[in-house]
């Protein structure tokens, strides 16, 4: 019997197009895993699986633009807004600060001197004898978002809270003079 080579070929076309299908089914398994599902009793087709996946994305696009857009708004009108002028370029820092009840939320927009200006106001906040929760950051842009959340204590939290806010709002407009 002599070896043909067509035949061999045409053996590597289905070997290289079985790969190629199992490699897709493996995609779609991985995908289709990342998408939350209702009902997984039920079996879907690939390509209703394929659009449930494409309908879950948009989902989460839309969601998270509209988290942009409403954190733009807390951004921009809630709060004590304090805008200087830093050295480390075109973004001054800003500071918003929320009471609510015995606790403070404290969001601070900086640049690049990021670093600094947290750690001041870490320090600030340990000198009034506040409890710190939480903190956290984020960068975008180069701009860096602070988040600290703390509370300071039952007894005179009124005091504390506005002594809190003044002492922040004139360390991040001292830090903006100095870099006029």
């Amino acid at each position: 019997m002599e070896n043909n080579p067509n035949n061999s070929s045409r053996t590597d076309r289905k070997l290289i197009e079985r790969n190629r299908r199992n490699q897709m089914k493996a995609l779609y398994t991985k995908l289709n895993s990342l998408v939350p599902h209702h009902n997984s009793r039920e079996s879907t087709s690939l390509p209703d699986q394929l659009d449930e996946a494409a309908n879950y994305i948009k989902t989460l696009q839309a969601n998270l633009e509209r988290m942009k857009e409403r954190k733009d708004s807390l951004m921009g009108v809630e709060g004590t807004n304090i805008t200087s002028r830093s050295r480390s370029g075109p973004k001054s820092p800003q500071i918003q600060i929320h009471e609510m009840g015995s606790s403070l939320v404290i969001g601070l927009t900086t640049g690049s001197n990021g670093q600094f200006i947290f750690n001041e106001t870490i320090r600030i906040l340990h000198e009034e004898g506040a409890e710190i929760v939480n903190a956290s950051f984020s960068v975008v842009d180069g701009t860096v978002f602070h988040t600290i959340h703390l509370t300071v204590g039952e007894s005179a939290s009124d005091y504390r809270a506005t002594r809190i806010s003044e002492r922040l709002t004139k360390f991040v407009h001292d830090v903006g003079a100095y870099g006029k």
